[in-house]
């Protein structure tokens, strides 16, 4: 009986070792995962003119004689000594990049990449925006159009570039710009705004489940998923998307006064030649022309601001990616 209760004792003790290891194992990982999440980024940055040089030299290295080559690469050091001893002087271009989804969830990098431009920008100095968006939620296309204002507010020149598509809430975004330049068939303006949701209270009233929403205030819901619409409700919300639309125009117009609103302002959108006659856009060229003239023009550098997420944080994102897919979300989108 000792034995027994002497090995049953040492087994206690051994499962009580494992679970307490377990449990620290389990701990470590979270906190180490908390950390990581909370880790602020980097900001990058890559010398425009330089990428461009090597690309060339690649080319160059295949075409020329290996004599000329060396030549060539030899005037090429003389004229990159030059250039950084008046390196100080030349002007300097920030480009930038916002790709936008249905959130506008680049907008905290360029938060990131504006706040440190800002840091060392100087006289003189400007900054270039490849800018690709088919809009999205009002309220986060707003700041990100507030985070390109504090450039305005700083006096950096803006340029916003659009190869493919500045529309709603992107168009929001490039109404902030001193310049707007677009290719020829990008897709530009849909100065409008759009709510829809489904509605199932038919589909649930057939089979006798009642739905039930308690709110305080009169409009704290307007339209529902489950319940029955009234006509006031929906009234009510097109009063308020009808006056998100004028904050939408009045935005626009305040920035670009020339626009004939009336015009432009009814929701729909147009290529690049046609955005160009309208005044949407003040150019018709690639980001690519602009970027490589302002190459020619002084020093080009690329910002931008990356965070590796966690693995929580990309399941995140990954699954919101695909339910925003196939779902809207709720409110209205610009």
């Amino acid at each position: 009986m000792n034995d027994f209760i002497s090995h049953y004792a040492l087994f206690l003790a051994q499962a009580a070792t494992l679970v307490i290891a377990a449990i620290a194992l389990v701990a470590g990982l979270t906190a180490l995962s908390r950390r990581k999440g909370k880790h602020l980024g980097e900001i990058e940055v890559t010398d425009i003119n330089r990428q461009f040089e090597a690309a060339g030299d690649k080319i160059e290295a295949l075409r020329l004689p290996k004599k000329a080559h060396k030549a060539l690469q030899k005037q090429r050091k003389i004229e990159h000594k030059a250039r950084q001893q008046r390196m100080e002087a030349e002007p300097c271009s920030y480009l930038l990049d916002f790709k936008g989804d249905i959130r506008a969830s680049a907008f905290m990098a360029l938060r990131e990449e504006i706040s440190a431009i800002l840091q060392v920008a100087r006289p003189g100095d400007a900054v270039l925006l490849r800018l690709e968006s088919p809009g999205g939620m009002v309220n986060r296309y707003g700041l990100a159009a507030a985070q390109l204002l504090r450039l305005r507010d700083a006096r950096l020149p803006l340029t916003v570039m659009v190869d493919s598509v500045a529309a709603s809430g992107g168009y929001l975004m490039a109404a902030t710009a001193d310049k707007i330049v677009a290719s020829p068939f990008a897709l530009i303006g849909s100065i409008g705004v759009i709510a829809q949701i489904p509605n199932f209270h038919r589909w649930l009233q057939a089979r006798d489940i009642d739905w039930e929403q308690f709110t305080a205030g009169q409009y704290k819901r307007t339209v529902t998923l489950f319940g029955e619409n009234t006509e006031a409700g929906r009234a009510k919300l097109r009063e308020e998307l009808e006056e998100i639309h004028a904050r939408f125009r009045e935005f626009v117009h305040e920035r670009r006064a020339q626009l004939d609103m009336d015009k432009v302002g009814t929701g729909e959108a147009w290529l690049g030649s046609q955005a160009r006659e309208l005044g949407l856009v003040d150019e018709l060229a690639t980001s690519d022309d602009i970027i490589r003239a302002a190459c020619q023009q002084g020093r080009v550098l690329h910002v931008s601001y990356h965070r590796k997420l966690s693995l929580p944080e990309r399941m995140r994102v990954s699954a919101q990616s695909a339910w925003d897919g196939i779902w809207q979300p709720p409110g209205p989108l610009g």
